[in-house]
């Protein structure tokens, strides 16, 4: 099964990258954390390989945004002086097929935001990997797993920016 394969390719890359991928990963997920800060009023939720800890090389960072103004959150990208492209994804949903925006941020790692009206906060979409509800992460729940997964690089990380070296 795909999910099957999912837990291979993880077991894989864990045995292959060891400590490098756990770092990967706390960097990943501290950048999530921070586009996301920049996000709060297009209710950002992580969701994907960052979220779950299942990383690879060539994994993105993927977010869910909420906006019933997709040109509010284009200018909001270009008030950040933020580089990205965008593209229309086509989705089926049930037995039609819908136009997503989305957005290509280039950041310390690649971020993928997918834009979504705002009442589709609501909607959870099921996995392709799988066909489980997507769980779908906000930067308080975010944090919290940053130190319970990261604890320690955390207190570096935040030591670094106290004193300069971030």
């Amino acid at each position: 099964s795909n999910g099957e394969i999912s837990n291979e390719i993880a077991a894989l890359a864990q045995f292959h990258e060891g400590d490098a991928l756990n770092q990967r990963l706390f960097l990943m997920r501290i950048t999530a954390l921070e586009v996301m800060s920049y996000l709060t009023e297009f209710s950002p939720r992580l969701i994907g390989s960052v979220s779950t800890g299942r990383i690879r090389k060539g994994s993105d960072i993927d977010i869910h945004v909420f906006t019933d103004s997709v040109e509010s959150l284009v200018i909001h990208l270009n008030e950040l002086g933020w580089d990205y492209d965008q593209k229309e994804i086509t989705i089926k949903k049930g037995n039609t097929f819908v136009d997503y925006l989305h957005i290509y941020l280039d950041q310390d790692y690649p971020v993928e935001l997918s834009v979504y009206p705002r009442m589709e906060i609501r909607v959870r979409g099921r996995s392709s990997t799988d066909g489980k509800p997507i769980n779908r992460i906000n930067p308080g729940s975010l944090l919290q797993l940053i130190l319970k997964d990261h604890g320690d690089a955390w207190a570096d990380h935040l030591n670094d920016q106290i004193n300069g070296r971030f």
